[in-house]
């Protein structure tokens, strides 16, 4: 989001499935914080099992494997690890402003946004309504709530968020 927050020129139009652009000013669901706490007290932080553990439908061996390619020791984690502590989690955290000054360019942007969520994310199930109220284009939209998708849901339900993404573009133009 801060990405199109910066650069909303570039953009013709946008998805956007299982996130938010918290800036510390709400509440974090507790599946959040709880996850956070894992990420910085974990001694080994188990890629595949985390991504497994977002999904309603478990992963196949092979998926795990390339969910854990990329990281050969612990050492290559450490991008991983750290994600969860940059995300906003109260008012004064060093990223809130920068979020803050995101959402007042999405408050502004008119082109068409789409939200696709899943409906069985403990962190961003419902967050698609913030994106719906506040963002301009996302009005007049047929936003989708995915069923029985987890946190992962291009895991759980790749071909029907495809599908969603299809549409719009097709609904959207070119």
């Amino acid at each position: 989001m801060r990405l199109l927050a910066d650069n909303p020129g570039r953009f013709s139009r946008v998805v956007t499935a299982n996130t938010g652009l918290p800036t510390g000013d709400q509440k974090m669901p507790d599946a959040f914080l709880a996850w956070r706490k894992f990420s910085q007290e974990t001694p080994e932080f188990p890629v595949s099992t985390i991504v497994n553990a977002g999904c309603v439908k478990p992963l196949s061996s092979e998926v795990k494997t390339a969910y854990d390619a990329p990281f050969p020791d612990e050492s290559y984690k450490e991008g991983a690890r750290i994600f969860p502590s940059l995300v906003p989690a109260s008012p004064d955290d060093p990223a809130a402003p920068a979020n803050r000054k995101a959402w007042e360019v999405l408050k502004a942007f008119d082109k068409p946004f789409l939200t696709a969520f899943s409906d069985s994310d403990p962190i961003t199930r419902g967050g698609e309504n913030v994106f719906q109220r506040l963002i301009p284009g996302a009005q007049g939209q047929l936003h989708a709530v995915i069923k029985k998708g987890g946190h992962f849901i291009q895991e759980d339900c790749g071909e029907e968020l495809a599908q969603v993404v299809v549409d719009f573009i097709r609904r959207t133009g070119s």
